[in-house]
């Protein structure tokens, strides 16, 4: 049996442990950007995917981001943002979706500096038979690329909205889906 005398003292103790210990699991509790940014990360740069995405995912885009990739060869570093191109958070405007692009480009090359060429796509889902091999050699796709847009370090905000808005070299817009995806401007 302990000591009556140091009971208290033996209990002011395991109450600071339980607060220093609850304290810390709350000062290291991971934010929503901060899982979205670990789990969407991929490519041989992960740690830059993952600096990218926590700028990304600090926001909620109409559009979902699914994936961001980075990769590095020598001194070429190569991002890839892909989006979701349906079931938008709100509907929006095709000029709204061109603005989140272009926003999304300028917090990549801010988080990233260092990136060579960011390429931003948004693919659909494609509906399989039930059976149909989806993955392996012999796999059936499941998605297509419906916009593209690539842009290299250096080129303006401003550039990369006036090109995105005009179907110009370097994007590319599925019509049909494009049509149907925006609410009318």
């Amino acid at each position: 049996m302990r000591s009556p005398t140091r009971l208290p003292g033996l209990l002011v103790a395991a109450a600071l442990a339980l607060g220093v210990a609850r304290g810390a699991a709350l000062a290291y509790a991971p934010s929503v950007a901060d899982l979205d940014a670990a789990a969407r990360a991929v490519g041989n740069r992960r740690d830059v995917a993952q600096r990218i995405g926590l700028s990304v995912f600090s926001t909620r885009w109409s559009a979902q981001v699914t994936q961001i990739s980075a990769n590095q060869l020598g001194e070429h570093l190569i991002v890839g943002i892909r989006l979701w191109g349906v079931k938008f958070h709100r509907p929006i405007t095709r000029d709204e979706f061109v603005e989140e692009v272009a926003t999304l480009v300028e917090r990549t090359f801010v988080a990233a500096p260092a990136t060579e060429e960011i390429d931003v796509w948004a693919s659909v889902p494609i509906a399989v038979a039930k059976g149909v091999v989806v993955s392996g050699d012999l796999a059936k796709p499941t998605s297509r690329t419906v916009f593209s847009l690539t842009v290299r370090r250096g080129e303006t905000a401003a550039a990369v909205r006036a090109r995105a808005s005009a179907r110009s070299d370097g994007v590319f817009w599925d019509p049909s889906w494009s049509r149907a995806a925006f609410r009318p401007s």
